[in-house]
């Protein structure tokens, strides 16, 4: 049976992770990401889940176990936020060069200097081009349900999977979610079973230095180069596009959840205009579309649920009949525009059909985010298109600066 809970979004993770079966826990304590360890902790301490949990002295040497404990044959989990995020950089790139099927929860919160313990995107799109799959969560039930396909999806493709959430909206707050049944959740997340399990009955080679070209084994099977590597890896990310919507298709059925693992829409079908933004950020701007609506604006909001692989042509083909996109993104690309921006619109650029876009940057280092601000800004830029005179400057617009 389900179980209908109450609960903090980190209690969340750590129950969804409990049915997920981990049984390696490594990680290293840092706000606002600890009590999601601190509950992981509690429930093996207490027999409650049959795994061991490693204490470790660096966030690098967290997902340093986890790397040994995957590669070893086991379903291994760590999580993390911020700086703690940036000092795994390293291990990182190694974990996705090596395949293997990891998963983290990030708990999104701004990168120092200066320090600030509050949230925005700025860690996750820090890490972007690591090679991991990076989804993001809107509420509780999508931590839980997020982390649990995770799981599945990192053990199909092979390549480790980020799961993002907001730290403190989402992370310290509490909201009803439902637990799923933990023998539905076995049946749908089979045993971990990694193909390349260190055995030394069946040595293997693994993670050598790799020469530029291409040779043969001393079976006489050739075998990938650096750059032969690299591509199968970008090319086998892209095509998880495809597993991950299989997966969801699958926990649909099973759960009677999903049915939006790349692209969540609000009111968009007749939308001229349409709000693309993740996270919470998604959800707050439900009120502000409503409140537009009312006042005969035809206005929507996307929210992106999985931004690496980055899904180019599904979000291009779903905007094609807008005149106006606007991106509201709590990231940013340092002297180029936002993140989230920048990938949209390369991913319109091949389209004949290219809305206008405007780009927003909100709320970076837990800076308040009205929603009046929301409204007002979208209205004037609607009302801007619907009148042919929309500001043509590709700048972001930055919302709530107090200079």
């Amino acid at each position: 049976m389900s179980e209908k809970l109450i609960d903090s979004g980190n209690n969340a993770a750590a129950m969804a992770v409990q049915l997920a079966a981990a049984e390696v826990i490594a990680a290293y304590p840092i706000t606002p990401q600890t009590p999601l360890t601190e509950k992981l902790s509690e429930l093996i301490a207490a027999g409650k889940m049959d795994a061991e949990y490693v204490a470790v002295e660096s966030e690098h040497s967290a997902l340093g176990v986890c790397i040994g404990a995957a590669s070893a044959g086991v379903r291994a989990f760590t999580a993390t936020s911020s700086n703690g995020l940036l000092y795994m950089s390293e291990q990182l790139h190694w974990a996705a060069g090596s395949r293997l099927p990891l998963v983290m929860c990030v708990v999104n919160r701004g990168i120092g200097a200066p320090w600030s313990v509050w949230n925005d995107h700025q860690d996750a799109m820090s890490q972007r081009d690591a090679g991991w799959i990076q989804i993001f969560a809107k509420d509780h039930q999508e931590i839980v349900d997020m982390t649990l396909k995770a799981f599945r999806l990192a053990e199909l493709v092979h390549i480790p999977v980020m799961v993002n959430y907001d730290g403190y909206y989402l992370s310290h707050t509490y909201m009803p979610f439902e637990l799923p049944d933990a023998q539905t959740v076995r049946e749908f997340l089979p045993t971990y079973d990694y193909a390349h399990t260190l055995d030394p009955e069946k040595p293997e080679s693994l993670n050598t230095v790799t020469l530029p070209d291409a040779r043969n084994d001393i079976n006489g099977v050739k075998q990938p180069g650096y750059m032969d590597i690299r591509h199968n890896l970008h090319q086998e990310m892209r095509l998880a596009l495809q597993v991950w919507e299989e997966i969801d298709a699958d926990f649909q059925q099973r759960f009677g959840r999903g049915g939006t693992p790349i692209l969540d829409p609000y009111r968009c079908d007749d939308a001229d205009f349409v709000v693309v933004a993740m996270g919470t950020l998604a959800n707050q701007f439900h009120d502000v579309v409503d409140r537009l609506r009312d006042e005969g604006l035809k206005v929507g909001v996307l929210a992106l649920q999985i931004y690496r692989p980055f899904p180019t042509a599904i979000i291009a083909e779903a905007l094609q009949s807008v005149k106006a996109v606007l991106v509201y993104e709590k990231g940013l690309s340092y002297g180029n525009q936002g993140a989230l921006y920048a990938d949209l619109k390369s991913a319109l650029y091949p389209y004949p059909n290219r809305p206008q876009l405007h780009n927003f940057i909100v709320g970076l280092g837990g800076r308040d985010i009205g929603t009046e601000d929301l409204y007002q800004t979208l209205k004037t830029a609607c009302l801007q298109e619907a009148l042919g005179t929309p500001e043509q400057n590709d700048t972001p617009q930055w919302i709530g600066l107090q200079l």
